[in-house]
């Protein structure tokens, strides 16, 4: 008979809505799409492939849109999906189905109820089908969409882990979740509601449930998307943060379970590869390809032709609230009349609702040469990157972000406010030491930021052999930084602390080493 292990390796099964619902107000549809939860997808499917390569035992589950997009967002869901079946066998890829994601004409709704309904009927298929078929060891949870996973995992002895991506939440009604086929009373002392509940039956209909806190409360460990952002919730910092969130967070952290991973953009962003630019470039070549990529952005969206003027690109969505453009518009018209002779441009490829600001000072000033505003589109948004010297985020609070990770895949400097997952991957320029790769700003204002800003120039102003060997370092650093195989990496490590023994055996049980490379065993 063939030998057979004392023990089989331990089945992940990740749960991921895949394309996130984001609160009305924060973008167009194409932004929102691309955001996907500080790029939930992306790494869900990126991790997903390095478990699979590495020997592991995974499976996905994740809502079947295969008739809910038309277009580029059906194409998009397609490639996600593709990516899945490219690295996974059949019967480990396990899609939810109901007519809810089959016939819809949008993604994103501006109907609460209609966002609720569909997390609702996408958990009631992976509590009710998905998890008895792939019977998993761990679940790992993603967002408020699958915030009802845990609760049922911890009735059932499953382990789980929660990552929370945003952090927004929502409220639902027991029986409003009920009525959608989840039989929530084996599990609904493991959800946190608003007030006490009391017993079931008076829970079921008078105090509602907070999804998101609910994934954090009942799980076994959480992660953020940025070491910076979990430590500075747990401080008190942002009082955008739900206090239920927070307390919940808190108490994880103080249990030594709860951590914080970096998300990593998509393989696409590669300055080589990228068929969305004028030229392709590497670092060696990167001052001819950044000069034609310049001029072909300037032309695109009508700026003065001049590749020797120092750009600056906002590629974030324009919302006040988190994103800082405020802080932009109080100081543009002085710092294009400060730089004018320069050159200085800056261009947003970008909707949100701070766009008019920038339009009416380009009116205003008749700064059409100098200042351009487009709304967002993936193929600007590249080019934008390949073309700009600078990459502006000032945000107020930011989970995770992944611009400013982006840019410098590009050779773009990013310039950002010191916070949570920017704080986390941008380091300050130092010249001296060859350390570095951008300019951070600590105080949330204007005139910081116009420091930052008036910093990243005095390094443009450099002579060219001064200044190229930083970018050209830049880009080559950051493309080992800001890895999936990375970020895979650091997922394994809570894995294999939860469940209290390795991923992967070989046939003498003992552990497969894991540091390294995650290429197939």
């Amino acid at each position: 008979m063939p030998k057979t292990s004392h023990r089989e390796n331990p089945r992940i099964l990740i749960v991921t809505p895949e394309i996130t619902y984001l609160p009305a107000g924060m973008g167009n549809m194409a932004q929102r799409l691309s955001a996907k939860a500080g790029g939930l997808a992306d790494v869900s499917a990126s991790l997903v492939s390095a478990l699979f390569n590495l020997g592991a035992d995974v499976h996905v589950a994740m809502p079947n849109y295969r008739k809910l997009f038309q277009g580029d967002v059906f194409n998009l869901h397609e490639k996600e999906l593709k990516k899945y079946h490219e690295v996974l066998p059949e019967n480990h890829i396990h899609l939810a189905e109901d007519r809810i994601f089959y016939y819809r004409d949008h993604i994103y709704s501006n109907q609460t109820d209609d966002a609720m309904r569909t997390a609702m009927v996408f958990q009631r298929e992976v509590i009710n089908h998905i998890v008895p078929v792939a019977r998993p060891d761990l679940i790992h949870c993603n967002d408020w969409m699958t915030a009802l996973i845990p609760a049922m995992a911890k009735r059932r002895g499953i382990k789980s882990l929660f990552t929370v991506h945003n952090i927004h939440t929502k409220n639902v009604w027991l029986d409003a979740a009920e009525e959608t086929g989840i039989d929530a009373a084996e599990f609904w002392m493991n959800l946190f509601f608003a007030e006490n509940p009391g017993d079931y039956s008076h829970a079921r209909s008078n105090i509602p449930i907070d999804l998101l806190t609910s994934g954090i409360f009942a799980s076994h460990f959480i992660n953020t998307v940025s070491p910076r952002f979990l430590w500075e919730i747990v401080e008190g910092w942002h009082p955008v943060v739900p206090w239920s969130v927070r307390q919940e967070i808190r108490n994880k952290y103080n249990a030594g379970c709860a951590a914080g991973i970096l998300n990593a953009p998509d393989a696409s962003y590669n300055a080589k590869t990228d068929d969305c630019l004028a030229m392709n470039y590497t670092s060696e070549d990167l001052v001819e390809g950044k000069r034609q990529n310049k001029e072909a952005f300037q032309r695109e969206l009508g700026l003065e032709a001049n590749t020797n003027a120092p750009l600056f690109f906002w590629p974030s969505r324009l919302d006040p609230v988190q994103k800082g453009p405020q802080l932009v518009t109080d100081i543009l018209h002085q710092l294009i009349s400060d730089y004018w002779d320069w050159g200085i441009q800056v261009a947003v490829v970008a909707n949100g609702p701070h766009e008019q600001h920038f339009h009416d000072i380009i009116n205003q000033f008749d700064l059409q040469g100098r200042i351009a505003i487009v709304n967002f589109d993936e193929r600007l948004s590249r080019l934008g990157y390949a073309a700009s010297d600078f990459m502006l985020m000032p945000s107020l609070f930011e989970p995770c972000g992944l611009p400013q990770m982006t840019a410098p895949l590009y050779g773009s400097l990013p310039i950002v406010h010191g916070t949570g997952g920017l704080y986390d991957t941008v380091r300050p320029m130092e010249i001296e030491s060859a350390t570095g790769n951008g300019f951070r700003f600590n105080d949330y204002n204007a005139d910081a930021l116009r420091w930052a800003i008036d910093e990243a120039l005095k390094f443009y102003a450099l002579p060219l052999e001064a200044k190229e060997p930083q970018i050209r370092r830049v880009m080559d650093e950051s493309a080992k930084e800001f890895s999936h195989e990375q970020v895979a990496r650091n997922y394994i490590d809570i894995y294999e602390k939860m469940l209290a023994r390795p991923l992967v055996e070989n046939e003498a049980g003992n552990e497969v080493e894991m540091s390294g490379s995650l290429e197939t065993i």
